[in-house]
């Protein structure tokens, strides 16, 4: 639950955090009800943090659980004790911060609800994971918009469009289906009325995070710099503590519109932030800032994070011949130098 008592518009991850490593188990239903059983991986989508491939995928806050649990929210062991030994539990939902439940303590036996976590907004974040004016929608789109969901889930994205466009068609303010229809729009290749659906999501409301997040990946991926240096800073001025990835889009933006010292600041806000190394290209964007900028030893060092953290990279070929070069200009400056001493 929210701590003001603010319903949900949307699924909240649920975490197991475990020595420190967050792993995803799953999603809440609209009600806030989830269980989930260790070990178990169906329905849940692997977040950022799990993916090896350096890629700086974009976080969907907003991803559906394949089923639904009971009421009670469960979180029984599947094998030993082991399972739950410095563990806790928590939800995460970007402009929020999440109490937490320790499981080290439960035992086999022991009563699986694990009581109610409870959300509290952060301080200084103007911008939410959960749209205001879809919470506000009325009951026969909320019918029409969970029935999507629920198609969704049956992997039917044909009748979850129907559905949401009937939602949308009741409600044009509702937001969240919006950006679902443009989510399912995007997967079908359907570029341009992706667009429109997820500039229609902004434009119903203007605070929701998740259409910007999903704009800025296809205008990254579409080269449009402009665009994307203005939409990412749009989404940084309402939420500047929850997305590493959108000061990467906001880096490589800037560089390529020859703003290196706004690309500079943001490369290094976004590895301040990304504690957890998630996004590993923001090491490789701000070698190639400190390259623009003849700062050849800072480069290097910031490609060879890159290729520590992110070994199995596709590009990781090419990196090794531009580290190389780096180390080589790098290595030519200190001679310069010492000869000019």
């Amino acid at each position: 639950m929210l701590d003001d008592g603010t319903p949900l518009s949307g699924p909240v991850t649920i975490e197991r955090v475990c020595s420190g490593a967050p792993r995803v188990q799953g999603y809440t239903d609209q009600k806030g009800r989830f269980s989930f059983q260790i070990g178990q991986k169906a329905g849940v989508t692997p977040d950022a943090s799990e993916d090896s491939s350096g890629r700086p995928d974009t976080p969907r806050p907003n991803d559906m659980p394949a089923t639904m649990g009971p009421q009670r929210s469960q979180s029984t062991t599947a094998g030993t004790q082991n399972a739950l030994a410095n563990c806790d539990l928590r939800a995460a939902l970007a402009g929020f911060r999440s109490d937490t439940v320790s499981l080290g303590a439960l035992r086999l036996l022991d009563d699986p609800n694990v009581g109610t976590i409870l959300l509290h907004r952060l301080a200084n974040v103007e911008g939410t994971a959960i749209s205001l004016t879809s919470v506000q929608a009325p009951k026969e789109a909320r019918r029409a918009y969970d029935k999507a969901l629920q198609e969704l889930r049956k992997n039917q994205p044909a009748q979850a469009v129907k559905e949401l466009r009937k939602a949308v068609d009741i409600y044009p303010e509702y937001a969240a289906a919006w950006y679902e229809l443009g989510r399912i729009e995007e997967r079908g290749a359907d570029i341009a009325q992706a667009r429109k659906s997820f500039a229609n999501a902004i434009r119903a409301d203007a605070k929701f995070i998740s259409p910007y997040l999903s704009m800025a990946e296809l205008e990254a991926k579409a080269e449009n710099w402009a665009e994307l240096a203005n939409i990412t800073s749009t989404l940084l001025r309402l939420d500047a503590v929850d997305y590493p990835v959108a000061y990467f889009y906001n880096a490589a933006a800037n560089l390529n519109v020859g703003q290196i010292d706004m690309a500079e600041k943001s490369a290094r806000a976004g590895e301040k932030l990304d504690t957890a190394h998630q996004y590993p290209r923001l090491e490789r964007v701000l070698a190639m800032i400190l390259e623009r900028k003849k700062d050849y030893a800072g480069a290097a060092a910031h490609l060879r994070s890159y290729l520590m953290l992110a070994p199995d990279a596709e590009d990781a070929a090419r990196t090794k011949k531009d580290l190389a070069e780096l180390e080589r200009l790098s290595g030519a400056n200190a001679q310069a130098r010492a000869a000019h001493e």
